[in-house]
């Protein structure tokens, strides 16, 4: 279970070539605007009380899911700037493709963390039960196919913040899943840890599901006022030949 191929790339499935809806600005536009201010505290002081926060697998969990987003988006505004990543690699393509893989690898580690979280504290009674499992089981199924779905919509390069390096979309795209949800990459992977903390009766896994989307929340509200001012210049290089 890695979560997810990489960085949710919606906001450049937007702005490709002026797309005429703009980046999400809300918090939450992805699961109907909702607003984590409005959220009932209440739940997350519940899972609290079952979660141990010291545990070190835990922290080690939290760490990986921050660090993640970070990384590629700090990686991906250094090679925008400078183009330090393309010259190495001889082409901003390959340089793409280095990028995309390193992201892939930190999933991969990310996921075996929040795993191995989730194996240390203990699990609640209440949701270990035939039908917590398999509505955990349904809502993974349904995170994995707006991951997978958004990847071959996208392609690598266009999943991978190609065009960050120079590799832009010529249009946007429209077809599923971008048709029914904003940014369904960070969302579907998003499912995937909910649906899996479900199926293990995790309160811990459920904890971190929340970091998880509260990290990407964050990514979305940085990524996608530069992505579109990098589409909003090439519309300006375009009118200006």
């Amino acid at each position: 279970m890695t979560g997810g191929p990489g960085p949710g790339a919606g906001r450049r499935a937007a702005a490709a070539a002026g797309g005429d809806r703009p980046f999400p600005r809300e918090c939450c536009e992805g699961l109907g605007g909702l607003e984590y201010g409005q959220v009932d505290v209440t739940a997350m002081a519940w899972l609290f009380g079952y979660v141990d926060v010291t545990d070190s697998t835990f922290i080690a969990a939290v760490l990986s899911i921050a660090f993640n987003p970070l990384f590629w988006n700090v990686v991906a505004r250094w090679e925008h700037k400078t183009r330090a990543l393309s010259r190495v690699f001889g082409s901003p393509r390959v340089a793409c493709y280095c990028l995309g893989a390193v992201i892939l690898m930190l999933n991969c580690v990310r996921s075996h963390c929040f795993t191995e979280a989730m194996k240390s504290q203990p699990k609640l009674e209440g949701l270990d039960c035939h039908w917590a499992y398999y509505s955990g089981l349904a809502i993974l199924a349904v995170g994995t196919l707006f991951v997978i779905s958004s990847f071959l919509a996208l392609g690598f390069t266009g999943t991978f913040l190609g065009d960050y390096f120079g590799i832009l979309m010529e249009a946007k795209v429209t077809s599923f899943p971008f048709s029914v949800l904003d940014n369904p990459m960070y969302w579907g992977s998003t499912a995937v840890y909910l649906g899996w903390s479900l199926m293990h009766a995790s309160p811990a896994g459920l904890l971190l599901t929340a970091v998880v989307a509260i990290s990407y929340t964050i990514a979305m509200l940085y990524e996608g006022p530069f992505t579109e001012e990098i589409y909003r210049q090439k519309q300006k290089g375009a009118k200006n030949k």
